[in-house]
Order: structure tokens, then C-alpha cells, then sequence
């Protein structure tokens, strides 16, 4: 399988290298980014969530790439696709997600990243439709969706307190592939 490697004017998603990951739990996995994911991860958490990504690409051709500013080489956390897999939720749809370090959320760079990505699912991994899982609560992320042209899918809302015990729903949004190549 070929590495991944896709640029966009700010942006460059790519496959994940041994380096990448010290400097993106170093980015990534602090209290106010891992809000509504869980919580900071320990050393098993960190581990386990390695092997999830390294099977999605294993398995399907597709992860949560490393997201890398192009301007100085900076990694900014990931964006990608997945096979939908929580638990009591619509297993096997192509998923999309993305975790940004804290110092550069409001710069659009969510947007540009999982724009692409939205384009490598519909035109190189041919779905038919993408969904997006969050909390509620996870107003950032949920608005993202909207801005890139997702619609709520409130069938496909599942129970979990994993992310969110106060409010224990995952809530999913949905693009196609028509809607997003209009």
C-alpha cells in the first residue's frame, strides 16, 4: 500500500511516522483538547489508541493522518477516515475525525484538513456517504460539521457515556457524496 501524502495550500496530511507520535501526544493529549475524548490518556490509552489508527490503515487503506502545517513542518494533530466501530453505533460507515492542538483551533485549519479528507473518501476510497460522531456538548467540533455541509442524523445517534457522562449520546452527522460535490 502506498503512503498517503496530500497537500492543501496550508496543510499537508501524510502517513504516520515513528517520530510523529511523542511530539503529537505531546500536542494532543492535554486536558483541554481531550475533553470530550476520553480525557487525557495514560501510557495504555496512548498505546491503545496507536494500534487503532495503525489497524485502520492496516485494515482499510485509510487512518487519521498526521496533519502538518506546511509553512514550518509543525504537527498539528491529526484528521482522517475510519470505519465507524464504537459500540452501538452505525458500524462500518466511513467516519471522519480529527484532533488539533489547542494553539491553533479558530485558524480554519480543521476545515481545510477534513475538506480534504472528505475528498480522498469520496473520490479515492469511494463512500457514498460520511459521517461525523461527537457529544453534544462538543459545540466546536459539531459546528465544524455544518461548515463543511454535513446534516444532522439524529438515526444514527447512539448511547455512550464514554465521552460524556452528563450527557451520555453520541450525536452523528452526515455528508454525501452528491451534497459534496455540488
Amino acid at each position: 500500500m502506498a503512503d498517503l501524502t496530500l497537500a492543501t495550500e496550508r496543510l499537508t496530511l501524510r502517513d504516520w511516522r515513528e517520530e510523529d507520535w511523542a511530539e503529537f501526544w505531546r500536542v494532543t493529549n492535554t486536558p483541554s483538547v481531550m475533553r470530550w475524548l476520553g480525557g487525557v490518556a495514560d501510557d495504555a490509552g496512548r498505546a491503545a489508541a496507536r494500534a487503532r489508527l495503525e489497524s485502520y490503515r492496516a485494515d482499510h487503506g485509510h487512518t487519521f493522518w498526521v496533519v502538518e502545517r506546511r509553512a514550518d513542518g509543525a504537527l498539528l494533530g491529526f484528521c482522517g477516515l475510519k470505519r465507524s466501530n464504537q459500540a452501538g453505533g452505525p458500524i462500518g460507515l466511513m467516519e471522519i475525525g480529527w484532533r488539533l492542538r489547542e494553539d491553533v483551533w479558530g485558524q480554519g485549519y480543521a476545515k481545510e484538513a477534513a475538506a480534504a479528507a472528505l475528498d480522498l473518501a469520496f473520490g479515492q476510497f469511494g463512500a457514498d456517504e460520511v459521517i461525523a460522531l461527537t457529544v453534544a456538548r462538543n459545540a466546536p467540533s459539531w459546528g465544524l460539521m455544518l461548515r463543511l455541509g454535513m446534516e444532522r442524523r439524529e438515526d444514527l445517534d447512539f448511547a455512550s457515556a464514554e465521552f460524556d457522562p452528563e450527557s451520555p449520546v453520541i450525536i452523528a452527522y452526515a455528508i454525501t457524496r452528491e451534497v459534496w460535490q455540488t
